[in-house]
């Protein structure tokens, strides 16, 4: 739904200015603090890095279902995903595991700062 998602520049620019950041080979995530108690994501799967508009949706499904299944684990977190180079060869099954990864990163980290 809307309420999950960052829809707007500002909203994207305020995570980008002091976030909290995850990395592995397939993504970067970066995550801040909301006002709210619902999590909300952004996606940036680049053209750059993923060519195939087909791949470039898989991928996308494949961080909105784990963000979807994660939802109320993250509460309070605003994410964004950046998809890194290499990342079309991956599997699904390899995206989900990092994606979980990351999940568990943001809010350790989070919680402490």
């Amino acid at each position: 739904s809307r309420t999950a998602r960052l829809l707007t520049p500002a909203e994207y620019r305020r995570v980008f200015q002091q976030p909290v950041r995850s990395a592995d080979s397939c993504f970067t995530t970066l995550a801040r603090l909301n006002d709210t108690a619902d999590a909300r994501l952004g996606l940036a799967i680049s053209k750059k890095h993923v060519r195939r508009a087909v791949a470039r949706n898989r991928i996308k499904r494949q961080v909105r279902e784990s963000f979807r299944v994660h939802r109320l684990y993250l509460r309070g977190l605003d994410i964004v995903v950046l998809g890194r180079q290499g990342l079309q060869g991956k599997s699904n099954q390899q995206l989900r595991e990092s994606l979980l990864r990351h999940w568990r990163t943001l809010v350790g980290q989070c919680a402490t700062s």
